[in-house]
């Protein structure tokens, strides 16, 4: 994530909580926070599809298999 983005985001917070935002900078504070909600989700799932379970029986499942496995099982079923 940049730096320069968190930087601005709480720049815009502070000042809407002091003196307010101009029109402007309340559509640029929204369009960073998408912007930022964004970025953090997808390192979210980058990290995710990263994960691996060790069942007991010592075998290792990928996370990312594992769910796409149960979305294709609840896809079948409710067909």
């Amino acid at each position: 994530m940049d730096k320069d983005l968190i930087k601005r985001i709480n720049e815009l917070y502070h000042k809407s909580k002091g003196e307010g935002l101009t029109k402007e900078e309340a559509e640029e504070q929204i369009r960073l926070r998408k912007e930022y909600v964004a970025a953090f989700r997808n390192n979210l799932r980058g990290t995710l599809e990263t994960i691996k379970i060790q069942n007991p029986d010592g075998s290792i499942i990928d996370v990312k298999q594992r769910h796409d496995e149960k979305m294709n099982n609840n896809d079948t079923k409710a067909e």
